[in-house]
């Protein structure tokens, strides 16, 4: 056991309910990259899948700067600024000047982005719609505040 209280691989401890959780993550991000690169290509057939995450983040949060979203990700700049790059090439998202500092420039998402993101995003929540039909409301809720929940510790 690791001085924390957690249990070591190895260490004769009980890990069913975590390699449990790998196997089904596993799955699940399998998935969800097939879905992106899907959803991608509805938004527009150029757009790779990891660039469709980031309108999802400019989309909900707002204009940002590449080095947040660069952060908000865990990329590197170089990365972040090939999609951004990219993303903008499309026409869906586009800079303007930071009026906080004239050196650093704000990622918005264009009408057009917008417009193309919101239809694809529609078409999702009817699909999650159908495909949840028979789960609890409540249900639904638990596994996104759960999902939420991983996703904030990961960050920390």
């Amino acid at each position: 056991m690791h001085q924390t209280g957690i249990p070591e691989p190895g260490d004769g401890a009980d890990h069913e309910e975590f390699l449990a959780l790998e196997r089904e993550l596993a799955v699940f991000l399998r998935r969800a990259r097939a879905s992106s690169g899907e959803l991608a290509r509805e938004v527009h057939p150029d757009l790779e899948p990891a660039a469709y995450g980031l309108l999802i983040r400019l989309v909900e949060a707002g204009q940002q700067r590449a080095t947040d979203l660069a952060a908000y990700f865990g990329v590197g700049k170089a990365t972040m600024s090939r999609q951004l790059r990219a993303l903008c090439d499309l026409g869906l998202v586009e800079r303007e000047p930071d009026p906080a500092d004239g050196r650093a420039s704000l990622i918005r998402v264009t009408e057009e982005g917008g417009a193309r993101f919101q239809r694809v995003r529609d078409a999702r929540r009817a699909q999650y719609m159908s495909k949840l039909a028979d789960w609890d409301r409540g249900e639904i809720a638990e596994l996104a505040r759960l999902l939420h929940q991983l996703n904030a510790s990961a960050e920390g």
